[in-house]
């Protein structure tokens, strides 16, 4: 489990495909105090096995599935990427509940900057879009950050100065994939409301939830 708070941006050492599964080899600098073999690490928001350790160099196994849902297929030697550590049970809370397992990614849309507010749109699927809400949480490339628009196939978020500068997001462009997690708390609440009302696909939310369908469950 994590909390989307980025602790270190690291750095790509090496990639290297070995049979089924890819070997990815970071600098994870500071973090790897206290790391121990098997530890969990969120890299851009996917929660991976550390199988090996060289100084601060760690080693990591990605299965294909992982490299074509997310954007760690496109690490390259040199990427940089956003890291954290598993949450301690004792550790501070914030940011919000993070799994580091990615629903699927996004596609960088545009840049609004008007001095220190900066807001990134991000264009995604449907199905991603319809998960989310206003003033809800996301999780972009392992950053956690607040929802301010959602449409049918974006949603957009406003990054502050700390977070342009610690984290990765500061360096992508337009047309750049990023990985997303949506709000564990929302997926369970989708969830029962599937189960609850059935789905429809007249629906925009995919819950056949309407007007004339809660009067005729009594409400």
């Amino acid at each position: 489990m994590f909390t989307g708070i980025v602790e270190h941006v690291g750095t790509v050492v090496a990639v290297t495909p070995r049979g089924k599964v890819v070997q990815l080899t970071i600098d994870c600098g500071p973090i790897v105090e206290g790391v121990r073999l098997g530890d969990s690490i969120a890299i851009n928001g996917t929660d991976l096995t550390v199988t090996t350790m060289t100084g601060t160099a760690l080693r990591f196994e990605m299965v294909q599935e992982t490299a074509s849902i997310t954007n760690l297929g496109q690490l390259r030697p040199g990427s940089r990427v956003n890291l954290e550590r598993a949450l301690r049970a004792d550790g501070r809370y914030d940011g919000h509940i993070v799994q580091g397992h990615v629903d699927g990614t996004g596609t960088l849309q545009e840049w609004r900057r008007q001095q220190e507010d900066v807001r990134l749109f991000v264009a995604c699927a449907p199905e991603l879009a319809s998960g989310m809400v206003p003033k809800g949480s996301i999780t972009v490339d392992g950053v956690s950050l607040t929802l301010v628009d959602v449409g049918s196939d974006f949603f957009s978020v406003a990054l502050i100065p700390y977070t342009l500068s610690h984290t990765t997001l500061g360096e992508r462009r337009v047309g750049d994939l990023v990985n997303l997690e949506i709000d564990l708390l929302g997926k369970y609440v989708r969830k029962y409301l599937h189960q609850i009302f059935g789905a429809s696909s007249a629906s925009p939310t995919g819950t056949g939830l309407s007007v004339a369908r809660l009067r005729e469950l009594g409400f």
